[in-house]
């Protein structure tokens, strides 16, 4: 049976960079089927914003079943934008930007371009801090990773 899956990420930093966190939240049916965070001692919002999609799309691929669609909701433009935009030029273009600079965060958005491509995907920007229920819970799950790197 083909299941289709909504799930909301996100990353954040304490300082830039410095200690983060990411997290995700797959829900089916309405119903939430896992959450999962972690964190880095050294990171940016960037990357963290990045590796809550990539850990949440490895998941979903790592389970067993077909999934017909994955509805990702991420607060971040620049994560929604560079998979569904941009990455299509950078890659053209050798992973360099558009002024001829070398993509930040290269390796992260070769694995997300890679992951992506295995399910069809539908991405959707929601407004953080805007209490969105799932969105509210993922932001407090990465508050939580980064209190913990730091209260170390």
């Amino acid at each position: 049976m083909q299941k289709t899956l909504v799930v909301f990420t996100d990353g954040g930093c304490s300082g830039n960079p410095g200690p983060g966190g990411w997290a995700f939240v797959i829900t089916e049916g309405g119903m939430e089927v896992v959450a999962k965070s972690g964190g880095d001692v050294q990171t940016t919002n960037n990357r963290m914003e990045l590796t809550a999609v990539i850990e949440a799309l490895r998941h979903i691929l790592a389970q067993p079943g077909e999934v017909a669609s994955v509805q990702i909701n991420t607060d971040s433009q620049y994560v929604k934008n560079g998979i569904t935009q941009w990455i299509h030029n950078w890659k053209r273009n050798g992973w360099r930007t558009a002024s001829k600079d070398p993509v930040k965060n290269k390796e992260y958005w070769i694995a997300l371009d890679e992951l992506s491509a295995k399910v069809p995907i539908q991405w959707q920007w929601v407004k953080g801090h805007a209490g969105i229920e799932l969105n509210e819970r993922c932001d407090a799950l990465v508050r939580q990773e980064m209190d913990a790197i730091l209260h170390r």
